[in-house]
């Protein structure tokens, strides 16, 4: 019994890893195709690869995945270290709040726009010295990041919710019915 208990146990951890590896290195692409298009940071911004940011409504693993995957992200085009480090809390913070409401389909979207708008513009202020108020970049950025989270990823959820067992085999597999499946 102790050794089928370890196999699975082994079995859900090599999951776990490999699907927040294959969710890192999708942020990673995704922000570096819009960064190719100066849409990646900024004040005025859409960071595709937050659309992610969704995923943990499905799996637990897409917490450390969207972290790491924001970290390597925000090095590779070139971010200022308060906005590789700040910039990976936001993320971090909008993960973790997705994965808390995610037994509401709808709520699982704001927590990373509420956490970028509100660290963003700091970032942008203190690191890259943009003089424009922090209400204003509050708007864009949190307007950008609610068509990546709200609009790109519902659809995202939409697409998966079908087949999430298929995709993120039992450790997606174990989340409850939603509240609202509207």
């Amino acid at each position: 019994m102790s050794d089928q208990k370890n196999t699975h146990t082994t079995k859900m951890t090599t999951l776990f890893i490999a699907q927040a590896g294959i969710i890192a290195a999708l942020y990673v692409a995704l922000t570096w195709i819009a960064a190719g298009f100066d849409l990646a940071s900024g004040a005025i911004q859409v960071r595709i690869s937050e659309m992610l940011c969704v995923l943990p409504y499905f799996t637990p693993a897409a917490v450390p995945g969207l972290a790491i995957g924001c970290l390597i992200a925000n090095f590779v085009t070139g971010s200022a270290m308060p906005d590789v480090i700040f910039g990976t809390l936001a993320t971090l913070i909008g993960a973790l709040g997705s994965r808390a409401l995610r037994n509401h389909r709808f709520l699982c979207t704001l927590p990373p726009v509420i956490a970028n708008a509100v660290i963003v513009p700091l970032i942008l202020i203190f690191a890259y010295h943009l003089t424009d108020s922090f209400w204003f970049l509050f708007a864009t950025v949190g307007l950008g990041e609610a068509i990546a989270c709200i609009g790109f990823g519902g659809i995202l959820i939409s697409a998966l919710r079908p087949v999430r067992a298929q995709v993120f085999g039992s450790l997606g597999s174990a989340k409850k019915k939603d509240v609202r499946t509207a």
